[in-house]
């Protein structure tokens, strides 16, 4: 039997302030999704300013970083790279700014930002995970 570290609300509260921090700090409005290891939401905050939409796309980051078990990054670079096809994977998105949450090797879950610049949303989201 395996045995895995899992996010409680304290974790995802210290994310979620430490990602807020990084986009206040950089006058950025994003959406913020945090999400358990089979993309489940465990929170989400959307800044002032952000648009509607963010909201969404900063969920199905997060979602497609941790069921996929990479950053999302990784998939926009492959369609990119002329994997066109994968747009029409079902249950992903392509889009960078969704980072897997690691402890021991293993996907905890996902953080998940829109609003910004592709590497800024990486940016935001790398920042809420780093504060675990």
């Amino acid at each position: 039997m395996h045995h895995k570290a899992v996010l409680t609300q304290t974790e995802v509260a210290r994310i979620l302030a430490a990602a807020r921090a990084e986009a206040q700090r950089n006058q950025w409005a994003v959406a913020i999704a945090v999400v358990d290891d089979g993309g489940h939401p465990l929170a989400l905050e959307r800044l002032d300013g952000c648009a509607p939409v963010g909201a969404y796309i900063a969920t199905e980051k997060a979602r497609s970083a941790a069921i996929g078990r990479r950053e999302t990054k990784g998939y926009e670079e492959m369609v990119n790279g002329g994997r066109t096809a994968f747009v029409s994977a079902p249950l992903l998105t392509s889009l960078e700014g969704g980072v897997p949450v690691l402890v021991d090797g293993q996907v905890v879950g996902a953080v998940g930002v829109s609003g910004v610049k592709a590497e800024q949303d990486a940016q935001v989201a790398k920042a809420g995970i780093a504060a675990l």
